[in-house]
């Protein structure tokens, strides 16, 4: 992508997730806050969490989550660990791996949105939860120093990026070595029709920057990860993909077809060797 091309779909994100997060604001706590949620209900985004998980939650934190995984339940974060979550949103990962460290470790969470950051830090503080601190910053230039973090874990935000190989060589730097990259993310298996790659909203929704496996362990490779590993957990068939393709301004009936089968969300493993500064 051109330099213009990546501050475009930046600022297509920030202004998709600011809307977002203030939508959160509003319909949290309303008689119709979750009825909401599940009128905007999407393959990628539904039925991540257990109730176990999110019935100590804020609404707000589960209304939040546009994630297409769950990194915190699949990461096994120890006691004590430093985990950073990129792109945490309104702070669902964040909470949930504070309290999988426990308070001996410590969950960051790094949004370059202002009003995601607010309804985050308002969650953090109605759950309670000390150990967790929001970071204000970019995915591509993470705002900690090297080798400072145990785990790094993601839910769908890295293909959002349009410089996904910066994201990798940041995630590499500020783990210590041994650490884990332990992300959730859509990827692609196959040709995916150019339509869909050159249209931003598909962009902004998870779907046109995904990587196929194969460049995904390329790039972690080129980062300096080993161990990569990515293990698929939702595939989508084609009503899926009319339902994300639908509203998006292209023909349908005709791509459903040709993206069935193709996107899935995985989870992604990699880790920084032992011996790596």
């Amino acid at each position: 992508m051109s330099e213009i091309d990546v501050k475009e779909v930046k600022e297509a994100v920030r202004s998709k997730y600011s809307k977002a997060a203030l939508r959160v604001s509003r319909e949290a706590g309303s008689c119709c806050g979750k009825s909401a949620a599940r009128e905007r209900s999407f393959p990628i985004t539904s039925d991540l969490y257990n109730e176990g998980e999110t019935a100590a939650l804020p609404e707000a934190a589960v209304l939040a989550s546009l994630g297409c995984g769950n990194p915190t339940a699949l990461a096994e974060l120890a006691p004590g660990e430093i985990v950073l979550d990129l792109g945490s949103g309104g702070g669902i990962d964040v909470l949930l791996s504070a309290r999988r460290v426990g308070p001996d470790g410590k969950a960051y969470g790094l949004d370059m949105t202002d009003e995601m950051l607010a309804l985050a830090r308002e969650n953090q503080r109605k759950a309670g939860i000390e150990n967790a601190e929001f970071l204000k910053g970019e995915i591509e230039h993470v705002p900690l120093p090297d080798n400072s973090v145990d785990v790094v874990i993601s839910n769908c935000v890295i293909n959002l990026s349009g410089d996904k190989d910066r994201v990798l060589r940041e995630a590499f730097r500020v783990l210590k070595p041994g650490g884990r990259f332990a992300v959730s993310d859509v990827i692609t298996r196959g040709e995916v029709p150019a339509e869909i790659r050159r249209d931003l909203l598909l962009w902004v929704g998870c779907i046109a920057g995904a990587l196929t496996d194969a460049e995904y362990s390329e790039k972690l490779a080129r980062a300096g990860f080993e161990g990569i590993g990515i293990e698929p957990t939702r595939v989508y068939d084609v009503e899926d993909a009319r339902e994300f393709l639908t509203g998006k301004g292209i023909d349908v009936d005709a791509l459903a077809p040709q993206v069935d089968g193709k996107f899935m969300s995985a989870f992604v493993r990699a880790m920084k060797p032992l011996g790596r500064p």
